[in-house]
């Protein structure tokens, strides 16, 4: 693809990105002292936070997801609380509540954990509908309304949830409008045969590296605002609304996706253009990221799935079949 056109930079000629390319190696080099493997899902969570989105980490148990996100808010230096969802929690316990107190003789709010940078929903599908939609207002509108106060959250925000789809046994499916809430679903796959080595060479010899702290709250939003200069050309905003238009009518989905997914396939193609050092996006971030972005915002018809094809594979050929912009 042709650089972009200067003239409609405005200043950006003088754009440098290696801010947010400097960090982001870093946080991603600090992670994998803990993290086998998984580059490309670290690269993603990192992308999320830029867009300042949400993800949904799946996979069977055993993967290693929570300590991915726990390792992962940690090097960013920012306030981090971790949610248990069970049958029994309820969605005061998530958000907070106002409680009395004897010595001002009045209620006081006592906050829920909802209220940190990075919140870490751990097996989120093991609670009920009601307290899962404790999460929908926050995710959304970065505010939470308690007994009729609503509150701001603190920024950075972002939520990593994770969920294990093989115990369907006492589990909640998430509501399609919670799923859509969510930038990326990505999926942990087991270990390559030389990383599985890996991760028992390490059990072995008792390393439980610490990871330090390498960013803050005010670079995080800092490095948001930078990645909003990215230049992005129309030939390349046509080519993802051709992509999601091919999702609502394409004959194997039932189910099509939004206006929002053309958004937020936008805005990622953009932070990993930064991520990658560079200030303009092309079609291969737009590739890149197709798959995470869109697998969890269609549904396939019941023909498609008796046939045996998955979200997946449907994206991918349909990636495959829209001519990219040259």
């Amino acid at each position: 693809m042709e650089a972009p056109d200067k003239a409609k930079y405005y200043d950006r000629e003088k754009l440098d990105v290696s801010p947010i390319r400097g960090i982001a190696q870093e946080v991603l080099s600090e992670v994998s002292r803990v993290i086998v493997g998984n580059g490309e899902i670290l690269q993603q969570l990192f992308i999320a936070l830029l867009v300042n989105g949400h993800v949904l980490l799946e996979g069977v148990p055993g993967l290693g997801k929570t300590v991915m996100a726990k390792t992962f808010a940690k090097t960013l230096g920012i306030s981090f609380r971790r949610v248990q969802f069970t049958p029994d929690l309820l969605p005061s316990d998530i958000t907070g509540t106002k409680i009395f107190s004897q010595e001002q003789g009045t209620f006081v709010l006592q906050k829920g954990p909802i209220f940190a940078n990075v919140v870490l929903a751990d097996e989120i599908n093991r609670s009920a509908p009601k307290t899962q939609a404790a999460l929908l207002e926050s995710m959304a509108e970065r505010q939470v309304t308690i007994e009729g106060q609503t509150l701001p959250l603190e920024k950075p925000f972002i939520v990593i949830a994770t969920e294990n789809p093989v115990e369907m046994e006492g589990t909640y499916p998430l509501p399609e409008a919670q799923v859509d809430r969510f930038l990326f679903k990505l999926w942990l796959d087991y270990p390559e045969q030389d990383e599985e080595v890996d991760i028992m060479r390490r059990q072995i010899s008792g390393e439980s590296p610490s990871v330090e702290e390498i960013t803050n709250g005010e670079e995080i939003l800092a490095a948001q605002k930078l990645m909003n200069m990215v230049y992005i050309d129309d030939r390349i905003l046509k080519y993802i609304r051709d992509i999601i238009l091919k999702t609502r009518n394409h004959p194997q989905i039932g189910l099509g996706c939004g206006p929002r997914a053309s958004l937020v396939l936008m805005n990622c193609s953009k932070a990993r253009a930064a991520i990658l050092g560079r200030v303009y996006v092309t079609p291969d971030d737009v590739r890149a990221l197709a798959v995470p972005t869109l697998n969890h915002r269609l549904l396939l018809k019941p023909e498609a799935e008796l046939e045996g094809l998955d979200v997946k594979t449907v994206i991918k050929n349909i990636i495959e079949d829209i001519p990219v912009p040259i």
